[in-house]
């Protein structure tokens, strides 16, 4: 049996990893359950999968948790340092990283250390220290294993492969403002950029899907990964959302891995790897399937795109920088506090303001973060 430690049990990424687990309960157990507020669901999944340990990263709620799971051998803990802890553990074999933004770097860094097998659907953590994990995953013999649809398809692509990677086509479905102008833009609100049209994911993943910033974190993220330099990835808007990327090789032969929209496919091919399980999924239907359209992102309009290949071409402390940024502006955005294309200048301006570290330390990069995050907030303020 595998023994999984999920960050974030609570969001998207968590509660359908937890159904592929409830469906394999003899491969399957689950050690550790983490959430950031949501403690009434925290407490019904740890009712259910009884884990050794429960953490709730708001302490607010930790009598709250303890009182809800009284009655069980559940360990329970509060507070991000908890979190970052509690990947440590002798109970684990992998870590699932499913928590959303910055909050996911060190939690890896500590399970890396301690010599977990990695499932990363934080892509964030690549984003802002890419290198650092690199160098540790490889000291520490660590598997990192994608979750991304995107970087699960390449990497299924990619599986017994030895020959150089000519060229990475990431898949991009648009989200709901492909088509649109600046001008059509300017006035669109939270609830219209969180109907996705073919996912179903978090809010703040559903906002940077909205305006591009999703796809330039999944670039930079494929540069770690896959060992390939940015000018070799290129983004194509599919709108159909079918083929999850592709891979183009020296003899011109391109592989592409398909299959329904649904996360639960590359969570579990992550937690099942080098096997594939049998799945209840939803199958393809070719005689159905009868258009596979794509079309360039438009990176006049959408910008973040553009600033994340900036940020990994000056490499250093700019991709952390312009993660610090966009997490401020995506708060601002759902709480109706900034405009959608006010995100792109807030995070062009973060970027232009905070000192340039070419080789950063972990401590320069929590350094930068919060100096990225105040000046952000200082600027959409002003």
């Amino acid at each position: 049996m595998r023994k999984i430690a999920i960050l974030g049990s609570t969001g998207s990424i968590g509660t359908q990893a937890l159904d592929v687990i409830r469906k394999h309960p003899d491969a399957f157990e689950v050690s550790v359950l983490t959430a950031n507020n949501q403690v009434e669901l925290l407490i019904e999944q740890a009712r259910e999968f009884l884990p050794d340990s429960a953490v709730i990263a708001n302490k607010e709620k930790y009598a709250q948790l303890k009182e809800g799971l009284k009655d069980l051998p559940v360990k329970i803990w509060a507070g991000s340092e908890a979190v970052n802890q509690i990947v440590e553990a002798q109970s684990i074999d992998m870590v699932l990283v499913a928590m959303v933004g910055y909050s996911g770097l060190q939690p890896t860094i500590n399970a890396i250390k301690a010599g977990k097998a990695i499932a990363l659907a934080n892509k964030e953590t690549l984003v802002i220290a890419g290198e650092l994990i690199t160098e540790l995953a490889q000291e520490y013999q660590t598997p990192v294993l994608p979750v991304d649809s995107e970087h699960s398809a390449i990497f299924q692509c990619l599986v017994g492969e030895q020959n150089p990677v000519e060229k990475i086509i990431l898949t991009a479905s648009g989200g709901p403002f492909r088509h649109f102008s600046k001008e059509q833009l300017k006035n669109v609100t939270p609830q219209e950029a969180l109907k996705h049209p073919n996912w179903n994911m978090g809010a703040k993943v559903t906002i940077d899907s909205a305006s591009l910033m999703n796809k330039g974190f999944e670039m930079i993220e494929a540069k770690w990964l896959f060992g390939v330099a940015p000018e070799q990835i290129e983004v194509l808007i599919h709108p159909q959302s079918i083929i999850h990327s592709m891979v183009q090789f020296e003899d011109a032969s391109v592989k592409a891995q398909l299959g329904i929209p649904d996360m639960r496919l590359p969570i579990q091919y992550a937690l099942t790897y080098p096997d594939r399980f049998q799945s209840d999924f939803e199958r393809l239907d070719f005689n159905i399937l009868n258009e596979l359209t794509f079309e360039k992102p438009n990176i006049s309009v959408f910008r973040n795109l553009g600033f994340a290949y900036e940020a990994i071409k000056q490499g250093g402390n700019m991709p952390c920088i312009m993660n610090a940024a966009n997490e401020i502006a995506v708060a601002a955005f759902l709480q109706g506090k900034t405009e959608f294309l006010t995100m792109s200048e807030i995070i062009e301006k973060t970027m232009q303001s905070i000192a340039f570290i070419p080789s950063p330390t972990l401590d320069d990069y929590i350094q930068t973060n919060e100096e990225a995050r105040a000046k952000a907030k200082e600027i959409m303020n002003s």
